[in-house]
């Protein structure tokens, strides 16, 4: 298979390098805002350690792709999910609630001021729970349909939705969304004299760029993204042949056999690291 010119932004390696490094934090505030506009602006932002520590030993570790801090305090959570999974909704919110508690402080003194924890999930894959590319949820008064309170906030980014070839783009946000799903195949940058936010992408996301270690990092993240499509491919096939449980332990299977992690394998089928650990 020829390489292609561009990262895969729908690995980790890839989401990682683009939006996930302080040298690169610009890319990232471009996104942000224009995701934001009208509702918030980021003057600046501090890529922050994405490994979140249990506080009980029984609980889980959370370990996000992207967590980030804004210059007024403003949290994000910022996560490609390229794998469909069963409880994705629930692991968000999941998420977006350790970061909440997070901010806790010992002391009858703190009285609850907490930051807005935002949460932005990017999905190669659509939600039987939407209706469309973008779905936006907060905390609402369902009479009123005003926000009731402003410290959570999702965004749902289905990027199948997004059909828009480069010429039909109508501003800089959508844009970036066909740079992200379209990049792995691109030949060259489109856009690149438009703003010198594409210069920068193209700099970063070049695979020429990368040192050799880079390129080992990219091409294990590649051949897990590969297998795992290919893998799904073959189990959406037996599926209509064999009972849809078997065909989610087969996949888990396969995937386990592959060499694929633990944690993207229970991401992907739905089961337990356990479960998965006695196949």
């Amino acid at each position: 298979m020829e390489e292609s010119r561009f990262i895969n932004p729908f690995t980790d390696f890839g989401f990682k390098r683009i939006f996930g490094q302080e040298i690169n934090k610009d890319l990232t505030i471009d996104f942000l805002n224009l995701l934001l506009d009208g509702e918030r602006h980021i003057a600046d932002l501090t890529i922050k350690n994405p490994e979140m520590q249990p506080e009980r030993e029984e609980e889980r570790l959370v370990v996000f792709d992207l967590y980030c801090e804004s210059d007024d305090g403003t949290k994000f959570i910022v996560e490609m999910q390229a794998a469909r999974q069963s409880f994705f909704l629930s692991r968000s919110l999941y998420y977006q609630s350790r970061a909440i508690i997070a901010q806790g402080e010992k002391g009858k003194e703190w009285c609850y001021h907490l930051q807005p924890v935002y949460g932005i999930f990017f999905m190669d894959f659509t939600m039987p729970e939407s209706s469309g590319l973008r779905t936006d949820v907060a905390l609402m008064d369902m009479k009123t349909g005003k926000v009731f309170n402003p410290k959570l906030r999702q965004i749902y980014l289905e990027m199948p939705r997004f059909t828009k070839e480069a010429h039909e783009c109508e501003n800089d946000f959508e844009r970036w969304l066909y740079l992200i799903k379209n990049m792995k195949m691109l030949k060259r940058m489109p856009f690149k004299a438009q703003r010198a936010v594409w210069d920068k992408l193209l700099e970063v996301a070049d695979v020429s760029s990368l040192n050799e270690e880079e390129k080992a990092q990219y091409h294990r993240a590649l051949k897990n993204y590969r297998d795992y499509h290919n893998v799904m491919a073959t189990a959406r096939q037996e599926g209509r042949k064999e009972g849809r449980e078997e065909a989610i332990l087969q996949n888990a299977r396969n995937l386990k056999q592959l060499g694929v992690s633990m944690t993207i394998i229970a991401q992907a089928t739905g089961l337990s690291e356990e479960e998965i650990q006695q196949l």
